[in-house]
């Protein structure tokens, strides 16, 4: 939907993206493989987990605290994208505790080392296929908040305020 926001609007609702795409590129794409190249140990995954996790619950929060409707739409739109991402962290967490329970059933300790490293690289995959489509998503949105769009589907769920 083709929306005429102030050119403040549109700067402000290109923000969230801006955002986003940040914190893409440093919690996801530089971060984690920094905590595997620095051999922290699985544990070490969780301080991109926690810092993404923060970052994305701050777009939430700020995302109800919008008052102009088409700042607020693209808010909303970074979030959904956002749950997308925490589906992925979701998929890789449960596939990284089959990889662990799998690395268990060795009798072999070296071969569940190596049962544990494989599967727990292949577990990432998920979350790193999601950083990238989220990634050129959000290109795209940062794109159409610049042009004064809003998508479709956001817009006929929540209806922009009446003229007057």
């Amino acid at each position: 939907m083709q929306y005429n926001p102030e050119p403040l609007a549109r700067q402000l609702a290109q923000a969230p993206h801006n955002l986003f795409i940040i914190g893409l590129f440093i919690f996801d794409l530089f971060m984690t493989p920094a905590v595997i190249g620095l051999k922290i140990g699985m544990i070490g995954l969780l301080i991109p987990l926690v810092c993404s996790g923060a970052l994305l619950a701050w777009i939430w929060w700020r995302g109800r605290r919008a008052t102009d409707w088409f700042v607020a739409m693209h808010w909303r739109l970074s979030w959904a994208r956002g749950r997308l991402l925490l589906l992925a962290y979701a998929v890789s967490a449960v596939l990284i505790l089959l990889a662990w329970l799998l690395s268990l059933t060795s009798n072999d300790p070296h071969m569940g080392h190596i049962i544990w490293t494989a599967l727990t690289r292949i577990a990432l995959l998920p979350t790193l296929v999601m950083v990238m489509v989220t990634a050129v998503m959000e290109f795209s949105a940062a794109s159409q908040a610049a042009k004064g769009e809003v998508p479709d589907k956001l817009a006929a769920k929540y209806p922009p305020p009446a003229a007057g």
